[in-house]
């Protein structure tokens, strides 16, 4: 038999403190009992929680019974709804009383609120779209250029859209879109809702997926989302079946749990975890990086700091911008039409110490990579012809870049003076070029001479002036980058890569209960729901069905005959 033990409080309460009535529910451990407090007609409920001992195991109670009531001036506090669910509010006085400070809970609850907007899906799904529509608008603004291009590319008298004028570009910094602080807090505020989903939501569902536990009633695992009932069956030969096909078997007494494909569930975290690896690394390259872009004649050569600018707060040089990058010689190959298709830059890199640290072919798509710079090939062009006059020099022609009315193609052109230094009107031979392989000359008049080849001594006799072209110089056109947010880039690139695939892996899972000779199986996962019964019936239908033995009687007969 069952006891209720309580305090003499309650009867000192009872009897000095107005009317006070409660009844107890017995039979209940840790109960609550209801009481109702009534005076000058104002009345409010409170609970009282004890703890019940048996009179097999009459033991001291480690908690003693603790009860609420008003002071004794008679008056009753308003009711008021507990954080427990039960009328009353002496347990909030307490709690207030005891932090000192009123409203001390809601600031304990704010975080959670914060965390609850920041992981609401329409959010995050409009700080995608705004970051995606913010690149699509850098696409469209020309980046880096000084002010006063789009100063003419966004007037204030006719600006795009009837308002996006140059104003809007320089004060938002979308002259370097993917650095400015628009871009850069939306980044953040995109990276800071993936970590508020992934705490709320991602990280609860697979600290509950972890947990393996057995379910003793046939009429719960009955109301899973699959469920069959195998007559004549045995759920440890159910376990061997289940184990065979990949399922972590657990099993306690008639009961029995199995699982599979929990990478499933880490997937989604690995996935926000990618990327967030993604716009880190894009947002270090943004805001930690140096660039920079030279063109190099042939035999010149150049420090790299010297060109290298940093592009954000965090660009932090190194040692490797004091090294010293000489051009040993610039050269191009050509398809059988003459265009270009690939031009090579021979470099050679030296330290303070005038020490040749590396040295490489350097082409398009194949850079050179020292001390956390990249060079890479990307543009050429015509620095100078070295010309014979009538067998004088050679003289060193800087060649120029020419306008063409449209198109790709370039050329370049120079010119050598013939005329009377004395006269005002200077004339001279003409020379252009469109690469390195041929140079076409023209006579002061302006008539074509001749073509001539850049090293092939072949001299041209033009206005009673002997020429050789002796040599054609290149120039070297450079792409020079540190930047430390691709390995981060990579990284995040390629996990996101792998558990996107991984996500695809369903995470099944499947109870069991030995009811007599029958055994009840049912089950669920979170992907596959359609052949997800399909797969049920045919590992189901390899559990062996038990067979009867014979009776006693049998072989009795069988031996007598």
């Amino acid at each position: 038999m069952e006891t209720l033990k309580m305090s003499s409080r309650m009867s000192l309460v009872q009897n000095q403190i107005l009317p006070l009535n409660f009844k107890p529910y017995p039979l209940i451990h840790n109960s609550r009992i209801l009481g109702v407090y009534s005076t000058k007609g104002r009345t409010f409920s409170f609970t009282l929680t004890c703890k019940l001992n048996t009179v097999k195991g009459n033991k001291p109670s480690k908690e003693k019974s603790r009860i609420s009531v008003p002071g004794s001036d008679g008056v009753a506090p308003p009711v008021a709804e507990s954080e427990e669910g039960s009328v009353g509010n002496g347990g909030r006085k307490v709690e207030e009383a005891k932090n000192g400070v009123v409203g001390f809970g809601l600031l304990k609850k704010l975080p959670r609120k914060v965390l609850g907007i920041l992981s609401n899906l329409p959010l995050a799904i409009a700080e995608m779209f705004a970051v995606a529509a913010l690149m699509a608008l850098g696409t469209f603004i020309d980046q880096g250029e000084a002010p006063d291009y789009y100063f003419q590319k966004f007037p204030e008298d006719h600006p795009p859209l009837g308002f996006f004028s140059w104003r809007w570009v320089l004060t938002l910094g979308f002259d370097h879109m993917f650095s400015s602080p628009v871009f850069l807090g939306t980044l953040a505020l995109l990276g800071a809702s993936l970590m508020a989903c992934t705490y709320t939501t991602q990280i609860p569902l697979v600290k509950v997926a972890r947990r393996w536990s057995f379910l003793q009633s046939a009429e719960t695992i009955r109301k899973q989302e699959y469920a069959d009932t195998l007559p004549r069956a045995s759920v440890k030969d159910l376990g061997v079946i289940l184990m065979g096909d990949g399922y972590e078997v657990f099993s306690k007494g008639p009961a029995l749990y199995a699982f599979k494909g929990l990478a499933g569930r880490f997937a989604p975290i690995g996935v926000h975890i990618s990327l967030l690896l993604i716009m880190s690394g894009g947002t270090l390259s943004a805001v930690g990086s140096f660039r920079g872009a030279v063109t190099v004649p042939q035999g010149l050569n150049f420090v790299a700091g010297d060109v290298l600018a940093p592009s954000g707060f965090l660009s932090i040089p190194s040692d490797a911008f004091s090294t010293e990058i000489h051009v040993n010689r610039f050269s191009m190959d050509y398809y059988d039409s003459g265009e270009v298709s690939q031009f090579h830059t021979d470099l050679s890199l030296f330290d303070l110490n005038g020490k040749e640290v590396m040295r490489k072919f350097i082409s398009v798509n194949d850079p050179l990579r020292y001390g956390g710079i990249t060079i890479y090939q990307t543009d050429w062009s015509i620095s100078a012809l070295q010309v014979l006059k009538d067998d004088e020099g050679p003289f060193n022609l800087a060649m120029a870049p020419l306008q063409l009315n449209g198109g790709d193609k370039k050329l370049f052109g120079t010119f050598l003076p013939v005329a009377d230094d004395n006269s005002p009107n200077v004339k001279g031979i003409s020379m252009l070029a469109r690469d390195l392989q041929s140079v076409i000359l023209y006579d002061k008049e302006g008539k074509f001479a001749g073509v001539r080849r850049p090293n092939s001594n072949l001299p041209i006799e033009i206005d009673g002036i002997k020429i050789v072209i002796a040599d054609a110089i290149g120039s070297s056109g450079l792409d020079l980058k540190t930047d430390p947010g691709v390995p981060v880039v990579y990284a995040g690139f390629g996990a996101l890569m792998l558990t996107t695939c991984i996500s695809y892996l369903s995470h099944t899972q499947l109870w069991a209960l030995q009811d007599g000779t029958s055994v009840v199986v049912g089950g669920k996962t979170n992907r596959a729901k359609g052949e997800f019964p399909d797969t049920m019936n045919c590992l189901l239908d390899q559990v062996p069905e038990l067979v009867e033995s014979s009776s006693p009687e049998e072989p009795n007969i069988l031996s007598g005959l």
